[in-house]
């Protein structure tokens, strides 16, 4: 396993347990993370936090890596299996999608989904 791939797998593992500094530790000061609620992109550490600390208060996503492909220049496509629920545990989205991650220095320069995903559809 490639020290790309193995970042990226500690950042879902991280994610996944709702451990934003451990996360935050493995992005660049002035990284650009997707915002898939809006479709958009968020830029720096703090923003990211503010943005999962929203995303985290109206839903509960879980994201699982199914494959990661990583390829020149740092960049890596991960297909992921992607779960939301509403606070209450109900389902709300589960869908296999794409994400890019641009990785340079051992840091996550800019993060990025890739193709349709329907959590900008999903109440919140």
């Amino acid at each position: 396993m490639s020290s790309n791939e193995e970042l990226i797998r500690r950042l879902y593992d991280g994610f996944n347990k709702r451990d934003i500094e451990a996360v935050l530790a493995e992005l660049a000061d002035d990284v650009a993370w997707a915002n898939g609620m809006e479709g958009t992109h968020v830029h720096g550490r703090d923003a990211v936090r503010d943005y999962w600390t929203f995303q985290w208060s109206v839903i509960d996503p879980a994201v699982k890596p199914l494959s990661v492909a990583c390829g020149e220049g740092g960049v890596a496509i991960v297909e992921v299996h992607q779960v939301v629920r509403d606070l209450q545990g109900q389902i709300l989205l589960d869908e296999v999608i794409h994400h890019s991650f641009r990785i340079k220095d051992a840091r996550v320069l800019r993060f990025d989904i890739v193709g349709a995903s329907e959590l900008k559809n999903v109440a919140h």
